[in-house]
């Protein structure tokens, strides 16, 4: 298990998470913050930089993330800049048969100096704007999935503590994704590495030569409830977190109620309701269980936590 932060793994999943259209609810305030005070001009090259070296896909160049980055910063982007050429060479060709690149990538792929400076100088000025003002809340993030992994002391209880995430399946961890491939480690044991801004689906290295190591995205349920735990409460933060209409529909489900009977109580559409309680159960706020032709919810121990600490 990682030690901490990969700030390189945190700046490829975090582009993703300011592009799509629904970044997670754990996720608002930080995209908020990043959107009211960061340069734009800055996280706007940073990620047509990234999107382009690190798509969203089946394959994105490995030397972007290399395993010195759990080693911070600097160590990372020494690694990028250090990548041998054949290896360049040989990623972008994979690249290339996916994704077309952009001329400007060419330099790069031949292993320029220059153009892998240019590379991890826009990676530093992308990661002073996006990541580094909010390292305190992503450390405390990580660190809390860490600690709650690996509370049982030994490698069965961590990895069958995976799940959904991953299946433990002795001798075989199961990771679903989007194409089928098998990952044999060979004694190099597995190094599994929490992510804040990586959602959904782990991410292992596509070169099966690099040590094996997987990238998940961490529980922030357990976040919430350290934070509840640590007596944290501000008027309006609720609010805040949520935004006032899911804030309001979590409260209104009270002991538990039907999409129409929230319709009902809030004054809003069907649609609405159905949109704003699908992410709240995404969030781990809410179950959703169907009685007839009607879907019932309820909130969750950690919902109910959260509302009442903000009451």
């Amino acid at each position: 298990m990682a030690d901490g932060v990969d700030p390189l793994w945190e700046m490829v999943f975090s582009w993703l998470r300011l592009t799509e259209q629904d970044s997670g609810l754990m996720l608002q305030p930080w995209l908020r913050e990043v959107r009211r005070t960061a340069d734009r001009q800055v996280v706007g090259a940073g990620v047509r930089m990234l999107s382009v070296l690190t798509p969203l896909g089946s394959y994105f160049p490995d030397f972007m993330t290399p395993p010195e980055g759990a080693d911070g910063l600097a160590s990372g982007l020494d690694a990028i800049r250090s990548t041998p050429r054949a290896r360049l060479r040989e990623e972008f060709d994979l690249l290339t048969a996916v994704c077309p690149t952009p001329a400007w990538t060419r330099p790069i792929a031949a292993g320029d100096a220059g153009a892998l400076t240019d590379v991890t100088d826009n990676l530093a000025r992308y990661h002073a704007e996006v990541i580094e003002p909010y390292g305190e809340m992503i450390h405390d993030a990580v660190e809390t999935d860490r600690v709650h992994r690996t509370a049982t002391g030994d490698v069965e209880g961590l990895l069958r503590g995976m799940w959904p995430l991953m299946n433990w399946r002795p001798p075989v961890l199961e990771v679903q994704y989007s194409y089928d491939r098998d990952l044999h480690l060979g004694g190099r044991g597995l190094r599994l590495v929490p992510s804040y801004f990586c959602r959904r689906t782990p991410v292992a290295f596509a070169d099966p030569g690099l040590p094996p190591t997987v990238v998940y995205p961490v529980l922030h349920d357990w976040t919430w409830q350290r934070q509840l735990a640590s007596g944290h409460r501000r008027e309006g933060a609720l609010a805040a977190l949520l935004g006032t209409t899911r804030s309001a529909v979590l409260a209104a489900v009270g002991t538990g109620a039907t999409t129409t009977e929230l319709a009902e109580r809030l004054g809003f559409s069907l649609s609405s309701v159905s949109r704003h309680t699908t992410v709240l159960r995404e969030a781990g706020l809410l179950t959703t269980s169907r009685q007839g032709l009607s879907v019932l919810h309820r909130r969750t121990s950690l919902g109910s936590a959260l509302l009442s600490s903000h009451n």
